[in-house]
C-alpha cells in the first residue's frame, strides 16, 4: 500500500523539547542541531502553536536561513485550549503561520484528539477549515494526532475520511500496553488506509534509560547501541510511516539519532525477537493491572483520578522517574478535572464494579504516598 511521504527519510524532527537556558529557548543551539538534521538528509520539522516559543525559534533556525523547499513543516491546532469561539480556533492558523513565516505548511494537524477534546474540534468545525486552507495552498495535507483509544480513533475516521494521516504513540513500551494500545491505534489507522506519524517512540525519553533488566537485553544483543536507537528503529520500521518523531534537546542526542537513522536499513529476524523479548520483560515488571474501563469513575462519589493515578504510578514503577510520574498524574488527573488519590473516602464502590478485581483503595494509599 502507497503512503503520504513515502519519500521523507523516516527521522523527523519533533520541536516540543528544544534546548532551553534559563525556560528561553537557546536558539543558536538549535541552529547546529537543524544543520545537522539537514546535511544528513532529513527534512520533517514538527511544532505547534502550544508548544511555547517552538514556532518562533524554528522560524529563526530553520525558516529564515534556507529555501523553503528543502524541508517540511508540521504544526498544530489545539482548538480545546482556551478557545471560547470558531474565530478563537481558527486565529491559531494565522498566529501559527505569523510566528513561523513559513509561507504554508506541508502538514497541518488538528491537536490531541480524543477524550472530550475531540468535542471542540467538531463544535468550531474545524473539519471543514483545514479543507478550506489546503484549497487555498496554505495546507499542503491534513491530519490529526490522537491519544485515545482505537474504537474511538475508528469512529473518527468514519467520519472524517478526508483525513489524510494520523499521528500516534507508538513505541515497544505501549505496543501491547492496556491503556495506550499503540498497536490496535496503529491497526485502525492502517484499515483505513492513512499513513502514520509516529510520536513518542521513546516515550518521553524513558526507553532511552528502561530498567536494568531491559537494558541487559539490548547490550547483549548489540553492546554499542543505545536503548534509544532500538526503540526508534522499531517505529521506523513500521510499514506506512510518514516519519518518526524524536523530541531532541540537545546536539548530543541530534548526533546519536542520526548515527543509526542516516543509513536505516529494516530490522533484521534477530533484531524483532530482540526488541519483542525487551517488550516482553518490561510488561513483566508488576503493575497495577488497570486497564482504563473506568467503571470505577462512573461510580466514585468523589471523583478520583483512579484509572489517571494507576497509570502514573505505574510510570514510577517501570521508570523510576518520579518527575515523570508526577506529569503524568497531573495530566491524567487534574488535567482531566479529576481529583487526587489522596482524596479517596475509602468507600469501596469502586472495587465492586472493578473487572479486573484490583484493590483500588490499598492502590490509591500507595499512589498517594508516593506522588
Amino acid at each position: 500500500m502507497a503512503y503520504l511521504g513515502e519519500d521523507i527519510k523516516k527521522l523527523g524532527f519533533g520541536l516540543m523539547r528544544l534546548p532551553a537556558n534559563g525556560g528561553v529557548i537557546d536558539v543558536e543551539q538549535v541552529k547546529v542541531m537543524v544543520d545537522k538534521f539537514l546535511e544528513a538528509g532529513f527534512t520533517y520539522f514538527d511544532t505547534a502553536w502550544a508548544y511555547g516559543g517552538s514556532e518562533d525559534a524554528i522560524r529563526q533556525a530553520l525558516v529564515e536561513r534556507y529555501p523553503r523547499e528543502k524541508f517540511q513543516l508540521a504544526t498544530k491546532n489545539a482548538a480545546w485550549i482556551n478557545c471560547k469561539t470558531r474565530e478563537e480556533a481558527v486565529a491559531q492558523f494565522d498566529t501559527s503561520l505569523m510566528q513561523t513565516g513559513a509561507g504554508y505548511f506541508d502538514f497541518y494537524l488538528l491537536h490531541n484528539l480524543g477524550e472530550s477534546r475531540t468535542k471542540f474540534f467538531d463544535d468550531y468545525d474545524m473539519w471543514s477549515f483545514v479543507q478550506e486552507k489546503k484549497k487555498e495552498g496554505l495546507i499542503k495535507h491534513i491530519g490529526f494526532s490522537f491519544h485515545s483509544t482505537p474504537e474511538e480513533l475508528e469512529e473518527i475516521l468514519n467520519k472524517h475520511p478526508e483525513m489524510e494521516f494520523v499521528q500516534l504513540q507508538i513505541n515497544y513500551g505501549d505496543w501491547e500496553y492496556p491503556a495506550i494500545q499503540s498497536r490496535k491505534c496503529y491497526e485502525v489507522a492502517r484499515k483505513h488506509g492513512k499513513s502514520v506519524v509516529i510520536m513518542e517512540p521513546v516515550k518521553g525519553g524513558m526507553l532511552a534509560n528502561p530498567p536494568k533488566s531491559v537494558q541487559d537485553i539490548f547490550k547483549k544483543a548489540n553492546p554499542e547501541a543505545s536503548c534509544a536507537s532500538w526503540a526508534i528503529r522499531f517505529a521506523a520500521d513500521l510499514d506506512g510511516i510518514i516519519t518518526v518523531l524524536s523530541g531532541m534537546s540537545n546536539v548530543e542526542q541530534m548526533e546519536d539519532n542520526l548515527s543509526y537513522m542516516k543509513h536505516f536499513t529494516k530490522l533484521s529476524e534477530n533484531e524483532k525477537k530482540t526488541l519483542e523479548e525487551a517488550r516482553k520483560e518490561l510488561s513483566s515488571i508488576p503493575l497495577i493491572p488497570c486497564t482504563t474501563c473506568n467503571y470505577c469513575a462512573k461510580v466514585c462519589p468523589n471523583e478520583i483520578g483512579i484509572s489517571g493515578s494507576f497509570t502514573a504510578m505505574n510510570y514510577l514503577t517501570l521508570y523510576g522517574d518520579k518527575t515523570a510520574a508526577k506529569g503524568q498524574e497531573g495530566w491524567l488527573v487534574g488535567g482531566h478535572g479529576k481529583k487526587s488519590a489522596s482524596e479517596c473516602v475509602k468507600c469501596g464502590k469502586c472495587e465492586e464494579v472493578c473487572p479486573q478485581h484490583i484493590k483500588i483503595r490499598d492502590e490509591l494509599e500507595k499512589v498517594s504516598a508516593a506522588l
